[in-house]
């Protein structure tokens, strides 16, 4: 059985050398970036650690030392797998956090530890694998990844939607873009959706019509480029079918007016799809 990526060296470990009965030699450090162990003397080539495990370097060391000394014996541990870049999880969550892995860790189980998803989630998680910061290969010579993931099918328990997570992926729960309804309806708020949604269908997601509403006067504003786009329905007609119900796009605000009152000529100015800026993300320790 192979063995598993947390039992591999990374960038970051610490790694000591122990020479059985020989303890004059024994070297305790990190590796250099180029993935070797860094100040031991290796009496030729460097002794290459990264993504391989503690019997293997072993190996390699017993083999170069065995130029001075009779039949070595060589030990290899991980003490401090700390410092190894941790893993984000941000998006639709309800606590977007960095992980610091010291053990195997999946997907599914990062998600629940973050809260769970929220309702703006698009249907999918896509993850970064960036270089040299792991230890699965890619088929890419550079060594990074982009992985997409379902969660449909995580959800329906399919294994290759539930993978295992490594130090320094990044993982976004990837945001539905929203529509917005506001006005004379009972819970004015962003409506998000997964695939097509048309203006009755958000209405309805937002608590359907007010009792002071006009679903005669409901007013569309959408951005197409620099300028906006005024559309105007009547959701009474929609219902008894003489007129489309008008496919919604991204960010498009729909304005239903209340009774006695005008239509909004110009969209709100208190609506901004401009992310703030988020303080770091808080930190928690997988052991």
């Amino acid at each position: 059985m192979p063995p598993r990526n947390d039992e591999l060296v990374h960038f970051g470990d610490v790694l000591d050398v122990d020479f059985v009965g020989a303890f004059e030699y024994d070297w305790r450090g990190t590796i250099t970036p180029d993935g070797n162990l860094d100040g031991l003397d290796s009496y030729g080539d460097p002794i290459r650690a990264l993504c391989r495990n503690e019997t293997d370097i072993a190996a390699d060391i017993s083999k170069a030392y065995s130029k001075i000394l009779r039949d070595p014996k060589v030990v290899v541990r991980i003490i401090d797998r700390s410092n190894r870049a941790v893993a984000r999880l941000d998006g639709a969550v309800r606590t977007p956090t960095r992980f610091k892995l010291q053990r195997e860790v999946r997907l599914r189980e990062l998600l629940v530890l973050a809260g769970g998803l929220t309702d703006d989630t698009s249907g999918v998680i896509s993850i970064f694998r960036p270089r040299n910061l792991n230890c699965v290969a890619s088929p890419q010579d550079n060594g990074s990844q982009m992985i997409a993931i379902k969660i449909s099918d995580l959800l329906n328990g399919k294994p290759e939607a539930n993978l295992p997570i490594l130090s320094g992926d990044i993982i976004d729960v990837v945001r539905a873009t929203p529509v917005y309804v506001i006005g004379a309806v009972n819970s004015p708020r962003p409506v998000f959706s997964t695939g097509e949604i048309t203006v009755s269908r958000a209405v309805a997601s937002a608590g359907g019509l007010a009792k002071d509403a006009d679903g005669g006067k409901v007013t569309i504003f959408r951005r197409v480029g620099a300028e906006s786009k005024v559309e105007e329905t009547d959701l009474a007609k929609i219902k008894r079918g003489e007129l489309v119900d008008v496919v919604l796009k991204p960010f498009d605000i729909i304005d239903v007016a209340g009774k006695g009152s005008g239509k909004r000529k110009n969209p709100p100015l208190a609506i901004s799809t401009v992310k703030t800026e988020r303080l770091e993300l808080p930190l928690r320790v997988i052991d």
